[in-house]
C-alpha cells in the first residue's frame, strides 16, 4: 500500500503537515522561511565583521603583541576543530538530502552525528584551549596575568581572541542545541519529502558557523 493510499491517521507526520493559514501553499511557506533565515544570517555576518575589523585595526596597531599572542595557540587543536566542523557540514547537508528522499535512518543518524561534532568542538575549546590558557594567566583585558608576557599590549590580543572565538563558540552551542531538537522531531517522523523546512534552515545556520571558523582559524592560529 502506498503512502497516498494509507489512511490519514496512519500516515507519517511529514505527510500530514499543512502549511500555515497565512500562506497559499507549502512551497510559499518554505520559501518564506528560507528568506527569513538568509536575512538573519546577514545580521550574523555583520556581527562577525565587527570582530574582523577590530582584528585588522589592532593587529596593525600592535603587530608584536599579536605575533606573540598567536604563538601561544596550538594550530593542531585548531586544525582538529576545523576538520570536525567540515565533517559536520557534510553530515548536516546529507541529512537534508535524506529528508528529501525519505531516508529516515540516515536522516536521524546524520543529525545526531552533527550534534556530537558540535559537542566535540566545544569540548576541545573548553578543555584543551580555554582552560589551560586561563589558568596560565592568558586572559583578556584587565584579567591578563601571564608572567612571561613580552609585550604590554598582549592583553589586547587575548581580548580579540576570546571575544571572536567565544562568540563563535556560543553559536556552535546554540546550533548544536537546535540540531538536537530537530533530531528529536525527526525521531517522531516529522520530516520527509514534503516537509523538511526545519532541517533545511538549521543546515543553513550550521554552514554559517562553519564558514566563520574557516576565517577565524587562519587569522588567529596560522598568521604569526
Amino acid at each position: 500500500m502506498s503512502t497516498i493510499d494509507t489512511p490519514k491517521e496512519r500516515q507519517p507526520l511529514w505527510q500530514r503537515m499543512k502549511h500555515s493559514h497565512h500562506f497559499r501553499s507549502h512551497d510559499e511557506e518554505f520559501d518564506a522561511c528560507k528568506i527569513g533565515m538568509w536575512l538573519f544570517l546577514t545580521t550574523e555576518v555583520l556581527l562577525f565583521s565587527g570582530f574582523f575589523c577590530a582584528y585588522a585595526i589592532f593587529r596593525a596597531k600592535y603587530p608584536e603583541a599579536f605575533q606573540n599572542g598567536a604563538h601561544h595557540l596550538d594550530w593542531r587543536w585548531g586544525s582538529l576543530n576545523t576538520g570536525i566542523l567540515l565533517l559536520s557540514s557534510f553530515t548536516i547537508a546529507y541529512s537534508i538530502r535524506c529528508a528529501q528522499t525519505n531516508n529516515q535512518f540516515w536522516l536521524k543518524f546524520n543529525l545526531l552525528f552533527t550534534a556530537f561534532c558540535g559537542l566535540a568542538f566545544a569540548g576541545i575549546k573548553f578543555a584543551l584551549e580555554y582552560g589551560p590558557k586561563w589558568a596560565q594567566g592568558k586572559r583578556p583585558g584587565a584579567w591578563f596575568d601571564y608572567p612571561n608576557a613580552e609585550n604590554a599590549s598582549e592583553p589586547m590580543w587575548w581580548s580579540i581572541y576570546y571575544m571572536a572565538t567565544g562568540t563563535h563558540l556560543a553559536h556552535v552551542l546554540i546550533g548544536t542545541a537546535v540540531i538536537f531538537v530537530i533530531w528529536y522531531r525527526a525521531t517522531k517522523g516529522m520530516y520527509g519529502p514534503k516537509h523538511y523546512t526545519g532541517v533545511e534552515i538549521t543546515g543553513l545556520y550550521w554552514h554559517l558557523v562553519d564558514l566563520i571558523w574557516i576565517f577565524l582559524f587562519p587569522l588567529l592560529y596560522l598568521i604569526h
